[in-house]
């Protein structure tokens, strides 16, 4: 058996953390899901909801779990051992391990999408991807929506294969700034459309009509995804994290260019989809089809439609890519410290499991496509139980683990460790012992609702 070495990877300093981290809250959840999901509650008002939460709930889980990973260096199971001391918070740290290693399998289904759109833009016509039958026939056909998965899930892997410093941190440095420059590029065209700046308005303008308790609860159950929340991920990176850099700025940074990305996926999205379709409500409603169905439309009716498809689904890769990263790393690190394993064979066995639960996701809209757990299809099936179930339980045991076992004192002290004061600490103490929880349960039990049709999300 391979043996790693006992000294742990770290990133070179606080830019390589910054750029990591964001790179890992910076994916489908923000380019993808955010824009449908703002698009179907209202606009201005999810926004709204959405970045109150956001320096709230978000700052105060993301430096819970950078704090924690950093005062054990250790990954979650073996963070939450170290500072539980107790079964129940092991079983804590084995659920947030285990919800990327089921995340990144459909995850890189989504992300041979994209390649497979990428790809189409260069090498076909715009109208072609457009035509009513493009994305289902492609997802239908089990062996092209398979080839496309493996073509993602190679460059996922060969990313981790590469190591901390000079696979994840050299592409974030690399991917970041190229994907904010992409965004800004089809923002502007975006908006300065005609008529766009309806669409400008219904993002930017809240309009309290469209306000209800789903908007809430959807609007928290988007921040898990978007901002890597009670993933594993935050406190793995976080474990590599020197004690010179400051968790608490580099928190507001993370956040900052979190919820930017979101916002300028959003002004990509909503105003072109107002420009070409009159802000058409069954457009605007058309949910997770939004990128893969009505996007394409929408290029296909401008001038420069092949180059700005290009443009967009580049974007949309490299985000992709900076979370899959992520997800994949963090399986990897646990791996590596809970059974020694290099990160050579931690790897090949996360690819294992990439083959096997994400042939499943990927065979899913085909062959597989009668196959049902609870009513859905296999993607959609671990697409909820990560995101609705396991994450609120993963949250609420983070919160459960500082408030009655590590002691909110000691988080702080590690947040102080670069010599500043934890300027939010009486904000992080309220929202960990009390709102936090009572956030997270929430969802759980929307969610759980929903499933069984009890309520309609």
């Amino acid at each position: 058996m391979e043996v790693i070495l006992k000294k742990r990877s770290s990133f070179s300093g606080k830019l390589g953390f910054v750029l990591s981290a964001a790179g890992a809250s910076v994916g489908l959840g923000n380019i993808w899901r955010f824009p449908y999901l703002c698009a179907q509650y209202g606009g201005g008002i999810f926004l709204l909801v959405y970045i109150i939460l956001a320096i709230t709930f978000g700052y105060t889980m993301i430096i819970a779990e950078t704090a924690i990973g950093r005062a054990t260096k250790k990954s979650p199971v073996g963070a939450f051992e170290a500072l539980g001391h107790n079964k129940i918070m092991d079983l804590g740290g084995w659920i947030n391990a285990i919800i990327p290693i089921l995340i990144v399998p459909y995850y890189s289904v989504i992300g041979g999408w994209v390649c497979k759109y990428l790809f189409e833009y260069i090498v076909s016509s715009p109208e072609k991807i457009a035509g009513d039958d493009f994305f289902v026939g492609f997802i239908s056909n089990g062996v092209a929506a398979e080839i496309w998965f493996m073509v993602f899930a190679v460059l996922v892997l060969g990313i981790i294969f590469m190591g901390v410093r000079n696979g994840i941190e050299r592409v974030s440095k690399f991917m970041m700034p190229i994907l904010v420059v992409l965004a800004i590029i089809i923002c502007v065209y975006s908006v300065t459309r005609p008529g766009a700046i309806e669409g400008v308005k219904y993002l930017f303008i809240p309009n309290f009509k469209h306000f209800s308790i789903m908007t809430v609860v959807t609007a928290m159950g988007q921040m898990f995804y978007s901002l890597s929340i009670a993933m594993g991920i935050l406190i793995t990176f976080g474990s590599y994290v020197k004690k010179d850099v400051s968790i608490d700025s580099s928190t507001r940074q993370v956040e900052f260019f979190d919820t930017a990305i979101a916002i300028l996926a959003s002004l990509m999205i909503i105003p072109a989809v107002f420009a070409f379709s009159g802000g058409d409500p069954e457009n605007l409603k058309a949910g997770p089809s939004l990128m893969f169905i009505t996007m394409p439309k929408i290029f296909a009716s401008m001038g420069f439609g092949r180059v700005i498809g290009i443009l967009f689904f580049a974007l949309v890769l490299f985000a992709a890519l900076t979370s899959a990263i992520a997800l994949t790393e963090s399986a990897v690190s646990t791996f590596s410290d809970e059974f020694r394993w290099s990160r050579r064979r931690g790897t090949v066995i996360m690819g294992v499991i990439m083959l096997i639960l994400g042939s499943l996701s990927s065979l899913g809209n085909g062959p597989l496509a009668n196959v049902k757990i609870i009513g859905m299809d296999f993607l959609s099936f671990f697409d909820f139980i990560t995101n609705n179930i396991m994450m609120p339980v993963a949250a609420f045991a983070t919160c459960f683990l500082i408030t009655k076992f590590a002691g909110i004192d000691r988080i702080a002290n590690e947040v102080e460790q670069d010599g500043h004061p934890f300027r939010r600490k009486k904000t992080f103490t309220f929202m960990i012992q009390f709102l936090c929880p009572v956030f997270v349960m929430i969802i759980l039990v929307s969610a759980i609702l929903n499933a069984f049709g009890i309520i309609s999300m």
